[in-house]
């Protein structure tokens, strides 16, 4: 399976209980274990500090880094940062590949999961899964790599590991077979007037 692709998710049996399971428990404040439009991510309310505090914990990181955000239309990034550059909605719309964009002055997201600086990265995800997932929790995901920190991020789910999957709420069944390897988005950084910066390509 393309997992960068585009099909719209108007026919979610193949994993509606995988969709509503994780909905639960990331609406009671927990952690899940999820196929994204890149790596296998670590998720949970983007609004919820005390649930962001747990994906710090199991991956042993400070909080200082900041953690990205994913979502599955342009329209609901415009509620999460305080204005967006013009230059962004065609950033979105024309990337052939995940594109992770870093935003300044956040709003209406746990605070520990942004950077010093009140920025904060945010995918709009075109994949299947992950784009069914948050239509219907209707909240910001959290999306980080599903490893320990300065361990190597897991390219698919054979990869990660034992302790990770241990201390998750919820592990999604969909695509755990599926062995193609996966790799992480690109990144950018937009400044308020537009100014664009390369962080990872």
């Amino acid at each position: 399976m393309n997992i960068n692709e585009n099909r719209k998710p108007n026919n979610l049996s193949e994993f509606k209980d995988d969709i509503k399971e994780a909905v639960k428990v990331m609406r009671a404040g927990g952690i899940i274990l999820y196929p994204t439009d890149t790596i296998w991510g670590l998720g949970c309310d983007a609004t919820n500090e005390d649930a962001v505090k747990k994906i710090y914990e199991l991956k042993k990181r400070s909080d200082s880094k900041a953690l990205l955000v994913l979502t599955d239309h342009v329209a609901k990034v415009e509620r999460l940062v305080d204005e967006m550059p013009e230059v962004a909605y065609d950033l979105i719309d024309l990337s052939e590949k995940p594109l992770t964009i870093i935003y300044s002055g956040a709003k209406n997201l746990a605070t520990n999961l942004l950077a010093e600086d009140g920025s904060v990265g945010i995918r709009v995800t075109k994949e299947s899964f992950s784009k069914a997932l948050c239509e219907t929790f209707r909240l910001p995901i959290v999306s980080t790599s599903a490893n320990i920190s300065g361990e190597p991020a897991a390219k698919n789910f054979s990869e990660i590991s034992e302790e990770i999957k241990n201390g998750v709420d919820y592990i999604v069944k969909y695509r755990q077979m599926d062995f193609s390897k996966a790799a992480p988005s690109s990144i950018i950084k937009l400044g308020k007037g537009g100014e664009v910066s390369i962080i990872r390509e």
